[in-house]
């Protein structure tokens, strides 16, 4: 197996698979009402819907890093904000998540080995440092929201 595939293979499963610390982000969100996402359960933290749209926010920011692009981010790109709270905008911010993830995958899938010590469009680290980071940022957030999903009870 590559590397890339193994990076792939450890993406999908803290996004959706089954990842060996626990449950992936997305399963995480299965269930979820748009006013329970929506809630600030732990006071001074994001709400679920708010670190969903972050995590789709930085997929996009590393597929584009990945193509070489250099990306401003701002607060309003890093934290885009929940506009409406309705069952339709939460289903569509998770598809928005879901579709953010399979462009990211698509763009790491048609790497070269030797691109990934290459530095990301616009940073300071490589793609490999890049790839890495998506993984830990899933899994970051999922754990974060593990602990508000607990806090809504």
């Amino acid at each position: 197996m590559t590397e890339i595939k193994r990076i792939i293979d450890q993406m999908d499963r803290a996004f959706s698979g089954d990842a060996w610390h626990g449950p992936s982000l997305m399963s995480l969100l299965d269930g979820l009402s748009a006013d329970d996402a929506s809630k600030h359960s732990v006071p001074s933290a994001h709400s679920v819907w708010e670190l969903v749209l972050h995590s789709a926010a930085w997929k996009t920011i590393a597929q584009h890093r990945l193509a070489g692009e250099t990306v401003e981010v701002t607060t309003e790109r890093d934290w885009p904000p929940v506009w409406e709270v309705t069952d339709v905008a939460w289903k569509r911010s998770i598809e928005t998540l879901s579709e953010s993830h399979k462009r990211l995958r698509k763009v790491a899938e048609g790497l070269k080995e030797d691109q990934l010590e290459e530095n990301a469009g616009g940073s300071n680290y490589s793609r490999y440092v890049l790839l890495h980071g998506v993984i830990q940022h899933d899994l970051y957030h999922a754990g974060q929201i593990a602990i508000l999903k607990k806090a809504l009870l």
